[in-house]
């Protein structure tokens, strides 16, 4: 009973996503809604976490069996998809270094902040990672 009271919660909240994204003119997926809608009311206590827990932590453990119908769908659309293979290829190739280059400076820059305030003296109450 406990699993299907939490499955219900999420089920809502995706829900509560979907009339965000009919509601809304944003062009913003209702997924992304319903995580918002998800992470303020954790933040504001709106929803308990232990309130969804069990459910959340089984649903990311099936996450991989979830891709395998978007693995059939490009197996099957093989044709469609061979004339642009080698430019997503490469886009996709120059997109993840990128964002791995990014993340990597603002991640350093971020320690280097972090050890020039501690060198000055001044007190970080909660480290930033």
């Amino acid at each position: 009973m406990k699993y299907i009271k939490q499955f219900l919660i999420i089920l809502v909240i995706s829900f509560a996503g979907e009339l965000c994204k009919y509601i809304l003119p944003f062009p913003i997926p209702a997924s992304i809604y319903g995580m918002a809608i998800m992470f303020t009311g954790l933040m504001t206590g709106l929803v308990k976490l232990e309130d969804v827990r069990h459910t959340g932590k089984f649903l990311i453990e099936i996450m991989p069996i979830m891709f395998i119908p978007a693995g059939v769908g490009l197996v099957t659309s093989w044709g469609i998809l061979r004339p642009v293979f080698v430019p997503v290829c490469v886009i996709t190739v120059v997109t993840v270094i990128t964002v791995m280059i990014a993340t990597g400076k603002v991640s350093q820059g971020i320690i280097r902040w972090e050890q020039k305030k501690i060198e000055k003296g001044e007190v970080i109450d909660e480290p930033l990672f």
